[in-house]
């Protein structure tokens, strides 16, 4: 066992003895005659329904042979029935989503506290989530980046606490994080046949009371996941999994922090947001020199700024600060290491509603300006999608495919947005949305209209499964501008680039940006972090 001491939590080491093989997932107790898991044996069931008739797991007989609660009336999925075809929870009184009942027909009670609906790699070919069975949470991983997508379940011997963080690795495993006697434990899962393999990784004990941890978003290349443990007086970065000997301990930040940005392709510099003093402003933590801290964004004195989103390849920086407007957060952008101050567009604040991006146009080099975001719009009349870019001056609202994992989605370079989900139908889809380049449609200057994309469901499906798009969505404000009369926008595989055309005209409004330049942001990998202050 290593232990670690600090003011955030004490490391705790896996028992990563050599008897844990793949034909041994449970630990060194276990033998091939000792398939459930660690001392048990046909003789010495350890774990109940383990059998020669049950050998892979509990609940598991000839008249059961895939799964939990699957029989010859309910052969496919876990707590599918006559009456519940297609998807857990999912009754003729709640068609669309996972624990969406008549006493809670929005979902929100059900989901869990932390999960974010789910989690994808930087690289887009994974994602993972925590999905419901009946009352019970289990692990899931999506696989993106083939022909079609698909969803592996990775339950384990026991329903999953609703809240337990998931997160994909680049090599498909998935890595969940339990709170288990006190200890935060991580471990990797994997399907192994029609089982779960599981490698325990070790754990974090925090000492101090009221001390918080929680994955950080997925690391770039894959190879390696990060958790931030939030104290009283300071925040520690550790390393829970990559790492040679169990979790490690990379950085003490003093603050709260918050947030969680990566701003190169490297997983080098981690931007994240740290309460000190009665102020929030974004740090960069460098985990390659041992955790040093420099400031990132400085708008004013007294302003709280937060970075929300980055672009390592172009530099553009979503912010939310309050500077432009004291105690009222606005959206604003920004690019690393340019001159030019930050803007906070108009067009970005829709009245009585959260706006909230989370995907980054990628390849956009030394053109921030044309970086295409998804934004997640919610508003009493429920959640949306929207897209939007820098030269711009305008939003496109749109309404989010059925069952969408709200605030999961990734771009592609050419300008497709892709959004996963789950429907009764259609377990583990992705939308495609196509949204036209910058004065598509041979204008050469900003419209006044916003013409609606279409999706396609699934990123498969032919041109004639295109879902109409014409009018607003429902759940869109009625001041939100849309052109009824026009058609919507082609659609396009993933995989064909939308056309170019001409860029829009200058501003016009003191609020907007000015007309589109072409800033050379300092590229990451050389530029001095003491220098990094967007002003």
């Amino acid at each position: 066992m290593a232990a670690d001491a600090g003011a955030a939590g004490t490391a705790v080491a896996a028992d990563a003895g050599a008897a844990v093989t793949p034909t041994n997932p449970g630990g060194a107790a276990g033998t091939p005659t000792d398939a459930g898991g660690p001392g048990v044996t046909a003789a010495i069931p350890g774990r109940t329904a383990v059998t020669a008739t049950n050998p892979d797991r509990p609940g598991v007989t000839p008249t059961n042979p895939d799964w939990p609660g699957v029989t010859p009336t309910n052969p496919g999925r876990p707590g599918v029935t006559p009456t519940n075809p297609d998807w857990p929870g999912v009754t003729p009184t709640n068609p669309g989503r996972p624990g969406v009942t008549a006493a809670n027909p929005g979902g929100a009670a059900v989901a869990p506290p932390d999960a974010g609906g789910c989690a994808i790699t930087a690289d887009g070919a994974y994602a993972a989530r925590l999905a419901l069975d009946g009352d019970s949470w289990f692990p899931e991983r999506w696989t993106l980046d083939g022909p079609e997508p698909y969803a592996v379940p990775l339950p384990g011997d026991q329903p999953e606490e609703p809240g337990t963080g998931v997160q994909p690795m680049g090599d498909g495993r998935v890595l969940i994080h339990r709170l288990v006697a006190g200890r935060h434990a991580f471990s990797l899962l994997y399907p192994t046949g029609p089982g779960t393999g599981e490698l325990p990784l070790g754990a974090v004990e925090c000492a101090e009371s009221g001390t918080r941890l929680a994955l950080l978003p997925p690391a770039p290349g894959g190879s390696r996941a990060y958790a931030l443990a939030v104290g009283p007086r300071s925040s520690v970065v550790w390393l829970v999994a990559g790492g040679a000997f169990g979790p490690e301990r990379l950085a003490e930040v003093p603050g709260r922090c918050s947030g969680g940005v990566w701003l190169d392709r490297g997983g080098r510099l981690l931007a994240l947001d740290r309460e000190l003093h009665g102020r929030t402003k974004t740090v960069v933590v460098d985990l390659e020199r041992a955790g040093e801290v420099s400031p990132l964004l400085l708008i004013t004195d007294g302003s709280d700024d937060r970075l929300l989103l980055a672009d390592p390849d172009s530099g553009l920086l979503l912010i939310s600060s309050d500077a432009p407007s004291p105690g009222r957060p606005r959206l604003g952008w920004g690019v690393l290491g340019s001159t030019l101050p930050v803007r906070f567009p108009e067009c970005l604040r829709v009245p009585e509603c959260t706006v909230t991006p989370f995907a980054i146009q990628p390849g956009q080099v030394l053109t921030p300006e044309h970086c295409a975001v998804a934004l997640r719009v919610d508003g009493a009349r429920g959640t949306w999608v929207g897209t939007w870019r820098p030269a711009e001056r305008r939003v496109r609202h749109l309404p989010a495919p059925e069952g969408w994992l709200a605030g999961a989605g990734l771009w592609t370079q050419d300008g497709v947005l892709r959004l996963p989900y789950a429907t009764r139908t259609t377990p583990c889809g992705v939308a495609v949305l196509a949204v036209p380049h910058p004065g598509a449609g041979g204008q050469g200057g900003p419209s006044t209209e916003h013409v609606p994309a279409a999706f396609v469901s699934p990123a498969s499906a032919p041109p004639t499964a295109v879902l109409p798009a014409s009018a607003p969505p429902a759940s869109v404000p009625p001041n939100s501008t849309f052109a009824t009369s026009a058609p919507p926008a082609s659609v396009r595989p993933a995989s064909e680039p939308v056309p170019q055309a001409a860029e829009p005209g200058p501003a016009t409004t003191e609020s907007e940006p000015p007309a589109p330049v072409a800033p050379r942001p300092v590229p990451l990998q050389q530029a001095p972090l003491g220098r990094l202050v967007t002003n």
